[in-house]
């Protein structure tokens, strides 16, 4: 692979990349520790697909910001303080417990073991991000990412996530962001490391 290849091109996102902005998503969770506690095995592909196109369509496009990579074969999905999400949750809240199916109380409480973490004032909340799976290690989930961080630390914002991964803590260190809680999900849960990055 060469890696001297031109920079991804990065741009907010459009509705012609939803189909492939949804399909990275769903791959790149796939098999991902939180998702696979929080949501039902049965047609948990399906499942995982629905739950990343309601966080790409319903929450970051309506109350949030979407960038993409390469068309789509990256994308990140921002929460931002400039729009109350609490509708669109509440709307598609219900939607998400039905997607959870028989992990439903699982997800109930791994949402309530984070919420003590995250940030009492206004942040920029990255809702998800994926690059698709042969597109790794090229610096393109980086590059999408970047745009967020900027216009957030612009704003005056400090930027939160949480991740399962422990390889994408050391991803979100170069990246500037520093782990403020290590949290074990009840009933066997994985660790979820919250992480944050504050304005300059």
């Amino acid at each position: 692979m060469l890696h001297h290849q031109d920079a991804p091109t990065v741009r907010p996102i459009i509705d012609a990349d939803i189909p492939t902005a949804v399909e990275t998503l769903a791959r790149a969770f796939a098999d991902y520790p939180y998702t696979r506690h929080v949501v039902a095995a049965d047609d948990h592909e399906g499942r995982i697909r629905r739950f990343q196109e309601l966080c790409l369509t319903r929450v970051g496009m309506v109350c949030g910001r979407v960038w993409v990579a390469d068309a789509g074969r990256a994308v990140a999905v921002w929460a931002t303080p400039d729009q109350d999400p609490s509708s669109a949750f509440a709307e598609i809240g219900p939607l998400l417990g039905s997607l959870a199916g028989d992990r439903a109380a699982a997800f109930e409480s791994a949402e309530q073991a984070v919420a003590p973490y995250r940030p009492q004032e206004p942040a920029w909340f990255l809702n998800t991000v994926g690059v698709t799976p042969e597109a790794q290690g090229q610096g393109i989930g980086s590059a999408v990412l970047v745009p967020g961080i900027e216009a957030a630390a612009l704003a005056g914002y400090p930027v939160f996530l949480e991740t399962s991964s422990e390889r994408n803590v050391k991803f979100y260190e170069r990246l500037g962001f520093e782990v403020t809680a290590e949290v074990v999900l009840p009933d066997n849960g994985p660790c979820t490391w919250c992480m944050r990055k504050d304005p300059r």
